[in-house]
């Protein structure tokens, strides 16, 4: 003959199995935000450090004179945001932000693969320009 449960000892296990399976969720979830987050890096980062078959947010500017569109495939550069150093070849196909022109500062996810790379569909955000320039003096305008 099975003995009976204390009520009280119940209810604890099963708060106990309650606060358990929400531990675990908190862990996976926390564990899925992390590895998916990627750090956005510049075209010289990228350059020097890619690992293949890794993603990236690369971030910088369009370059000048490099925007070349062909049916749904936008080809273009990113350099540095500070316009120095190497600018990167990225193939990208997906929708274009309004704003996205040589010049403006953009942030795009994906892949090197062949010295290029090669932007997810529809990953292409195209970052707006500050409201406020610093002077030389550090004053805002």
């Amino acid at each position: 003959m099975p003995r009976a449960v204390d009520p009280a000892r119940r209810r604890r296990i099963r708060l106990m199995v309650a606060l358990t399976v929400a531990l675990l969720l908190t862990g996976a979830l926390a564990y899925t935000t992390f590895s998916a987050a990627s750090d956005a890096v510049s075209p010289s980062q990228l350059l020097v450090s890619a690992t293949p078959g890794r993603s990236y947010q690369l971030t910088g500017k369009v370059a000048a004179n490099s925007v070349q569109r062909q049916g749904d495939l936008l080809r273009f550069q990113i350099r540095n945001r500070d316009g120095h150093g190497p600018a990167l070849p990225v193939v990208y196909r997906g929708t274009v932000p309004d704003p996205f022109r040589a010049g403006r500062e953009v942030i795009v996810t994906g892949q090197m693969a062949g010295g290029r790379f090669v932007g997810q569909k529809d990953s292409l955000i195209t970052k707006c320009p500050s409201k406020f320039k610093t002077t030389p003096s550090g004053n805002q305008v």
